[in-house]
């Protein structure tokens, strides 16, 4: 499974007409920012206002809180998988670590849009599965190039990085700074 299956899900779900998909594309954008500030539980009104469409619209695209939730999710998590694609021209251990600091930030906005799914859905088993997917040839390219430590898979890093990004930290600044110090974890001795 690959982004392009998260895609995929995404497409089945957006309209064909231009400018509804427009619409729709702006309505995940929207929900994506308010679900950030606000909780799973923001006005769906202000969601639509923000994307310059009518309620009615919204509900159209969506017509549960949780249909809007698991598009946002899909297209977050779409969009960290597919930047793994866009390293292939860094040294090996700097596209894994761009790649782990954009999880980073996906990861510290997740758990508000997780508080909206089940989490025993089949949904979160397969975006798992693509994101390992996407960052598991960064980590074999960086072990293969002798930079990152053997002993570590792709779920150890994911995992060490989405604990340091959950914390709550009183600056982005400190957050960036613990990351990096997870991430010389990695690293060969």
């Amino acid at each position: 499974m690959t982004d392009a299956t998260l895609r995929a899900l995404l497409d089945e779900r957006r309209p064909t007409r231009a400018d509804a998909r427009r619409n729709f594309d702006a309505l995940v954008e929207s929900a994506n920012l308010a679900f950030a500030e606000h909780g799973v539980d923001a006005s769906l009104e202000d969601i639509a206002r923000r994307a310059g469409v009518g309620i009615g619209t919204l509900y159209r695209n969506f017509p549960t809180r949780d249909a809007l939730v698991e598009a946002v999710y899909l297209d977050e998590v779409a969009g960290v998988a597919s930047f793994a694609e866009e390293l292939e021209d860094l040294p090996p251990f700097d596209a894994l670590a761009a790649w782990l600091r954009r999880f980073a930030d996906y990861a510290s906005r997740k758990k508000v849009l997780l508080e909206g799914l089940n989490r025993d859905s089949e949904l979160l088993a397969t975006c798992r599965e693509v994101m390992y997917q996407s960052g598991e040839p960064l980590l074999r390219r960086a072990q293969s190039a002798g930079l990152v430590r053997d002993d570590i898979a792709i779920d150890d890093a994911v995992r060490l990085v989405a604990g340091v990004a959950g914390v709550a930290f009183p600056t982005p600044g400190q957050r960036e700074r613990v990351v990096d110090l997870a991430l010389d974890g990695l690293r060969t001795r």
